[in-house]
Parts: C-alpha cells; structure tokens; sequence
C-alpha cells in the first residue's frame, strides 16, 4: 500500500474532476459505499474459486465473530447498496462510484495492494444500446485526458449464461485432452474457472488454444444479434475496436458483452480499463431479475498512462497563484491579514503566504512555481506597500488596494 504525496495529487485531482464533468453529461449519479462489507456477498458475486475469493482478499472477524472483507471491486457493492435501498427493481438506473479497493497480490508499477477504482454502472436496461453508451462514455473519458490514440479497445460476447455453460463444457473436455501441455496455473482453472485459461499469457497454452472450441460457435442467438448490434452502433459512432474471442473477465457474473481498453505503452500489454454484462448478478444476491452492465479503471494505471503520455496540463500541478511575504518580521501578521483580505476580494485566488523567517524568501517563492509574487514593506509616509512580480514583469510601491486590483485583473 503507498501514500499519494502532495505533488502527486493534483494529477488525481485532475482525472477525478475529468471524469466527474464527463460522467455528468451522461446523466451519471455518484455512489458511494462504504470500504468494509460482509465477506459473503463477494463470496457469492465473484465466485469462491476464483483467485480474488480464494488469494487475494483481506477477511477478517469483528468483535462479533462476523466475517467482514475489505472490498476488492466495487461492482457487487453497487448492487448491494441498490438492493439495499430499492434502487433497482423495475427501475432505470445510471450509477458512478470512486474509492479504494484491496487485493493481496504481488505488487508492481501501477498495482498496488491499496488501490484505486472509477466504476461506472447501469441497471435495468436489457438492449445493446446501453452497453454502446458505457464503451462511448469511456472513449469520451479517453479524448478529454488526451490519450484516445494510446488505447484501444477490445470487445468479445460471452453469450448468455446458458451458453456459456455449455461452451464451459465443451472446452474442459477439449483441454483434458491436452491437460499435460498446459502450464501449471491453467491446470489448476481447469475444475473452477477454465475460461480464464483463454487468457493465458503461457506459449505453450496459446498454442493449444488456436484449436480449441470457439466461443463464438456456442453463442446464442439473442447474443449473437446484440454483438452485431453493439459492433454496429460503435462503428457509425467512429469507435475504432478488436474482437477478441479469447477475451473474458476474471469474475464469474460477466455474461454478454465483455470488453478491455488496453495500451502497450506502458510495458508489456496492460488493461485500463474492463467491463461488461452481468445481467444475473442481482438476481443472484437476493434481487430481482435485472439486467446491468458497466464498467471499471484503475486509477493508478491511468495516472501512470497520463504521465508517460506527458498529457497533463502544465497548470495541473500549480496549486497557488500568489506567493505573500513580508519584507521584514515585524509585518508578518499584516501578511497574513493581506492574505485573508485577497482571498475574500478576489474568489478563487489561491494565496501562500511566508512564514518562515526572511532568508531567501525569493529564491523560496520561485521554488514553488508560483506565476505571481507580493512582497509588503513599510512606509513611513505612505504606509504598507507591495511589490508584485508577474509574466516576468515587476511593480513597486502598490497601495494593498491597487494590488488587489491588479490581482482581481490578473486571476478574476
């Protein structure tokens, strides 16, 4: 787990400001949940064989003997929390959520074991016009930071759950045929979850996969029709996207549409962003039938895109406008008056003020990067002073009021 220090959170600042005002525009509600649920609801969401229930969750017992899990994606709390309040049931909902989420896994650049998700979901729309409008919010999300061109999009069917049951069946009978060539993780998915075994990274494992059964022969028809549905409303849209009929997602609620925005510019291939349709996944934790789809970012991962890109806005990180300090210390406390008098006058002004002794005061202002400077001097017969610095030009002998003019000019 790490620390998000002050220089790094006006990035995350700036992302979450982006997706918020994005979010908005398509009509996006925020959520939000609490960190801590019972361990069963994830139990029955995610699946108990799956790497997150049986690896990677933080369980623990309460005082009370209960078992309570940290959360680990934020899906099943979502449906929970609707469920809960009676968000759901023969109702259209659009919902968004940020937060932390906790796996135990091994940590790497941009994976931590505390992080972050942006997760977006719908509720109660069956039609592939829904699952078409949570890819484009992404692909929005995607050109307002600035990195469409560094991600690309890849969309498969899982088909229905029906149908993928039965493809279930007929590719465990295809790989016990070859179960001695397969790599030892895909050995053991075998029994409890082998549609992750499509996604093997081992050579070995591809190659036996290139004849495998194939998905896409085991489709349903109503699936089938929405695939071609959804392909069709992102290409009139200007969505530019893979299929790839070996992608699946880790948790066993998906059905239908899946689909991953992935980059290599990070290193070796990597994923962004994922989602898809769980239409069962309420019914399956106490609730009515109710179809949903949606998707899920790592913020970490995105922020990391975003610097390696060097798509962040110079001003992003510039936390002030104005750096104040006093030409000697008997005038320290006007200073600090002056400052509450500018933020009042001028709304929005960022303002620091020196209060660190008189050395080096300029050399400290121009440390923080700060694109205007006030020094304040006493005037024996015309009072306190200023003198400001700005875009490389200097001003001497300003009343408070001129300054304040000058500033409402500059940042108003």
């Amino acid at each position: 787990m790490n620390d998000i220090l002050p220089d790094q959170t006006p990035v995350w600042q700036y992302l979450e400001a982006t997706v918020q005002r994005v979010l908005g525009a398509y009509g996006y509600s925020e959520m939000r949940m609490p960190i801590v649920e019972q361990t069963d609801l994830f139990k029955r969401s995610i699946g108990e064989v799956t790497d997150i229930v049986e690896k990677e969750m933080y369980t623990f017992d309460d005082r009370n003997g209960e078992s309570l899990t940290l959360r680990p994606e934020g899906t099943a709390c979502c449906v929970r929390a609707g469920e809960e309040h009676g968000l759901l049931y023969n109702q259209n909902q659009r919902f968004w959520y940020q937060g932390p989420m906790f796996r135990y896994e091994k940590p790497q650049k941009g994976r931590y074991r505390q992080f972050h998700q942006i997760g977006v979901e719908a509720f109660g729309m069956a039609g592939p016009d829904i699952d078409a409008e949570i890819i484009l919010i992404s692909a929005a999300l995607w050109r307002e930071l600035g990195m469409s061109d560094a991600v690309v999009l890849q969309l498969n069917s899982l088909g229905s759950n029906a149908a993928r049951a039965e493809y279930r069946e007929a590719l465990v009978a295809y790989l016990r045929e070859h179960y001695d060539a397969l790599d030892e993780d895909s050995q053991r998915r075998l029994e409890s979850n082998p549609l992750r075994i499509l996604d093997s990274k081992d050579e070995g494992t591809r190659a036996i996969l290139e004849q495998a059964p194939r998905l896409q022969d085991h489709l349903d028809e109503e699936s089938r029709h929405d695939f071609e549905q959804l392909c069709s409303m992102l290409d009139e849209a200007g969505i530019r996207y893979e299929v790839n009929p070996y992608l699946v997602r880790g948790l066993d609620y998906y059905c239908k549409t899946v689909f991953e925005w992935v980059t290599d510019k990070l290193g070796a291939q990597g994923t962004v962003c994922a989602g898809g349709r769980y239409d069962g996944l309420v019914k399956q934790l106490g609730g009515k039938p109710t179809p949903a789809v949606g998707f899920a970012m790592g913020v970490e991962r995105l922020i990391l895109l975003l610097e390696t890109l060097d798509v962040v806005p110079a001003d992003v990180r510039q936390t002030f406008d104005l750096y104040l300090a006093a030409e000697h210390k008997g005038l320290q406390h006007q200073v600090i008056l002056m400052a509450e008098q500018l933020r009042q006058a001028v709304p929005g002004l960022r303002v620091r003020t020196h209060c660190a002794g008189l050395k080096n005061i300029a050399a400290k202002a121009r440390q923080t990067g700060a694109p205007a400077i006030a020094l304040m001097r006493a005037d024996e017969d015309k009072g306190h002073q200023m003198s400001l610095w700005h875009d490389g030009e200097t001003e001497y002998d300003l009343s408070p009021d001129a300054m304040i003019e000058k500033l409402k000019a500059l940042f108003a």
